[in-house]
């Protein structure tokens, strides 16, 4: 049994190899328009090492198939699910939610929308590909400034900063490897072309993404992921819990996610 795992391992990371190194021909030979970036540098030690992982993490995701074919199946997302957010006093607010997401040349071109409806509120947030803003009913606002924030941390410190590394232009860098708790992580770091730097701990038996950490504004956060299973052929965490500083204050829980239905523009444009 273990003799098999090991080749299995072996065989991701041999591909992963192969990933990271045929980008720039495999964007022309398909033409498509999702993996074309600035031809990077050569790559050297602990970022060789790191983008050796992160491909082996991309190939597990997309079930073999390649970064390509991930992102024609992941071209729209239409997701909902409930979320439960604890606040300062440790009050404890729940929501159903729907995410829709019209997918970019890269995440900073994906628009996202998603609807919250609270016990007293119903209101939407939207990244429309350039900024964030809020709206209730027909009205657009601007809104509160740890809403805001909360909402774009998990775009810019999602998993797509590790799985769309390539697409973003990031430089990713292998820290080391570690046991905690009886789990053997290799660490990655993600740092983007705004310097928004994510920590990533990837199973090294399984090469999926177990929980990630970064910091803003002098918080330090940590968000882990459960409960693995695919939709339509790509890997979905179906349950992820959020710390603050130590502190519990989110856990979302999926309960369908689709890729490929008709998602309009009509959606995030309220010009």
């Amino acid at each position: 049994m273990r003799f098999r795992k090991a080749q299995t391992i072996a065989f991701i990371l041999l591909l992963a190899v192969g990933q990271a190194f045929a980008q720039d021909d495999s964007a022309e030979k398909t033409g498509d328009a999702t993996a074309t970036p600035s031809p990077t540098p050569e790559l050297t030690g602990t970022q060789l090492e790191g983008t050796r992982v992160a491909e082996a993490s991309v190939l597990v995701y997309s079930q073999f198939t390649g970064r390509v074919r991930m992102n024609q199946i992941r071209k729209t997302t239409v997701e909902y699910g409930t979320i439960e957010l604890t606040d300062a006093e440790g009050k404890k607010t729940k929501a159903t939610y729907e995410k829709r997401m019209l997918r970019g040349d890269s995440l900073d071109k994906t628009k996202i929308r998603i609807d919250q409806s609270f016990p007293d509120a119903r209101y939407s947030l939207v990244y429309d590909g350039e900024k964030i803003f809020g709206v209730f009913g027909t009205t657009v606002f601007d809104p509160r400034a740890d809403a805001k924030a909360s909402f774009s941390h998990s775009i810019w410190h999602g998993l797509d900063a590790l799985l769309r590394y390539y697409e973003n232009g990031s430089k990713i860098n292998f820290e080391k490897d570690e046991k905690i708790m009886g789990v053997d992580y290799r660490i990655i770091t993600s740092l983007d072309k705004q310097g928004r730097k994510t920590t990533f701990y990837i199973s090294k038996k399984s090469y999926r993404v177990m929980m990630l950490e970064y910091e803003e504004a002098g918080v330090k956060y940590r968000r882990k992921f459960y409960d693995y299973n695919y939709a339509q052929n790509t890997l979905v965490p179906y349950r992820t819990v959020l710390w603050a500083n130590g502190k519990r204050v989110e856990e979302k829980r999926t309960s369908t996610v689709t890729f490929g239905q008709e998602v309009g523009e009509e959606y995030f444009d309220f010009s």
